[in-house]
């Protein structure tokens, strides 16, 4: 899977030749201020023929230091009130990628310490930005041999931290890979069976529902947003089970649903002027998933279960096709009137949640997300960042702020959102025909609320208003809309990220 090798390095002495690492990245703010002598006296000396040297990443000559090599990636403007974690991210992956490019197999890798809480894990978010930097295309790697970067990255540190960033990237890269490969590579069919082999010895319960009638029975609303792709074979759609049981007594649960639409084109509405280019990507909610429970399954968290249910769906163009104004029955029993065949997420995450919400009933402590790249509005919000959209249990148990706090510290940040009844006022249907509507008609980029009000149909729909604040169970429900975050870089064809996969990993497992 093209996996990034983290290696705990306690020896001072790694830096120097011959201890087997072939290059020295430096990641600080200062880079004359290290505490590394031999560093300090090669930078002073640079900084005096490359203007570059402190500005930017540069390479030194290094003769009896690592491969003879040291490279000194300034971390820019980390003083300034606005910054945070990322500033060490965005250093690492500059001197990482220098690392590359001069030839370096087995890169060790340093990272200043900064007294500024901020920072705290600056160390963990450079390795993990220098697994962002080096990921390479699923497609690209299978056609040109699956050849990882380097042999190992050290990392030069007083703790442990190699098993941790080991499963988080693991995670992330599945989370990539599922994320950002093209359509039919990844269709429903292959991004389940791609989750079944990266699954094989995890100890997750994994199970795959492919069987149109259970399909049409159970996920009502997911089977009519796949009702065309039912007549192609490799585009039919799927759900993924995964059920993850950590040792010991089991002190809270967490389930989380997953939009995997393998393909929008928007179906009867259908998307115009080039708007379907990019939208294999629209699967990011799910792969940011299946990675969580990945890392999961590696580290082994105890006390603690996690319950997930992937919906992988091709929302294809067809004389089956659903329509707007049909009014499908979801899982829960809510009559749904179809608003726009574009917003199509919804509904998928509906059923799931459903089905997560029965589980929930009877579990210890339970938390739900859906998370989905759902929404233009959110990036016309947002820009690049992840949004929350919480209940009112979520709320006073404080879970989209225990996201947003761990998400800062790990250089995933998250923008709050508020549910209000605005919200609900918008899935009134106005015929009185069906219980609600699922959206207006317009882009959700040009509609007010645009993206807090899905999560009230989501309630709806899925059955979970009835666990409310005042209800006999209470359930704590968050919606997570990536659709600014899932990918950086080009709008259509950037980098997959994995977030919110560290985020919510933390969330799960940091006592607070």
């Amino acid at each position: 899977m093209g996996q990034v090798n983290f290696i705990d390095v306690r020896d001072d002495d790694a830096i120097f030749e011959g201890s087997g690492w072939d290059a020295l990245v430096v990641v600080a703010s200062d880079v004359m201020q290290t505490g590394v002598d031999e560093i300090s006296l090669l930078a002073d000396h640079g900084v005096k023929i490359d203007n570059r040297v402190g500005r930017s990443a540069t390479m030194l000559f290094a003769p009896g230091l690592a491969g003879g090599r040291l490279i000194l990636s300034p971390v820019l403007n980390s003083q300034d009130d606005v910054e945070d974690v990322r500033v060490f991210a965005d250093a690492a992956r500059a001197g990482i990628a220098l690392a590359l490019q001069a030839g370096a197999k087995r890169p060790l890798l340093l990272v200043a310490k900064e007294s500024d809480t901020r920072y705290q894990f600056s160390a963990e978010v450079a390795a993990l930005a220098c697994g962002q930097e080096l990921w390479q295309a699923l497609e690209s790697r299978e056609a040109k041999g699956d050849k990882p970067a380097f042999e190992s990255i050290g990392l030069l540190c007083s703790s442990d931290m190699s098993q941790s960033l080991n499963a988080l990237e693991a995670g992330r890269i599945l989370a990539r890979d599922l994320c950002g490969t093209e359509p039919e590579r990844m269709s429903a069919a292959a991004f389940a069976d791609y989750c079944v082999a990266a699954y094989q010895d995890s100890g997750l319960k994994v199970c795959v529902i492919e069987d149109r009638d259970v399909l049409e029975r159970d996920y009502p609303l997911l089977s009519a947003v796949g009702r065309s792709s039912f007549a192609v074979s490799r585009h039919q759609p799927r759900v993924v089970k995964l059920e993850y049981v950590g040792e010991g007594e089991i002190e809270r649960t967490y389930f989380f649903a997953g939009k995997g639409v393998i393909y929008d084109t928007g179906g009867a509405d259908i998307k115009v002027a080039g708007g379907m280019a990019g939208m294999s990507r629209d699967k990011g909610g799910a792969a940011a998933v299946a990675g969580l429970m990945k890392t999961l399954s590696m580290l082994k968290p105890k006390g603690i279960r996690v319950v997930s249910e992937l919906g992988l769906v091709r929302n294809s163009i067809g004389s089956e096709a659903f329509v707007t104004d049909e009014i499908i029955t979801s899982h829960a029993g809510v009559r749904v009137r179809i608003g726009n065949t574009d917003a199509e997420g919804r509904l998928v995450l509906a059923d799931l949640l459903s089905h997560l919400r029965i589980k929930a009933e009877k579990a210890v402590k339970p938390e739900l997300f859906s998370v989905a790249t759902l929404t233009g509005h959110v990036v016309r919000c947002y820009g690049g960042y992840t949004a929350t959209v919480e209940n009112s249990v979520a709320k006073l148990s404080g879970v989209a702020s225990s996201i947003a706090s761990q998400g800062e510290s790990w250089g995933e940040p998250v923008e709050q959102s508020v549910l209000r009844r605005d919200d609900y006022a918008k899935i009134v249907d106005p015929s009185g025909a069906a219980d609600i509507l699922s959206s207006n008609n317009g882009p959700s980029s040009v509609t007010a609320r645009g993206h807090q009000y899905p999560a009230a149909f989501l309630l709806k729909a899925s059955g979970l208003s009835e666990h409310g604040v005042q209800s006999e169970k209470p359930m704590a429900y968050v919606h997570v809309d990536i659709a600014g975050s899932a990918t950086e870089g080009h709008p259509l064809y950037g980098k997959p990220t994995a977030t919110p996969l560290v985020g919510l990993y933390k969330h799960m497992t940091v006592k607070s």
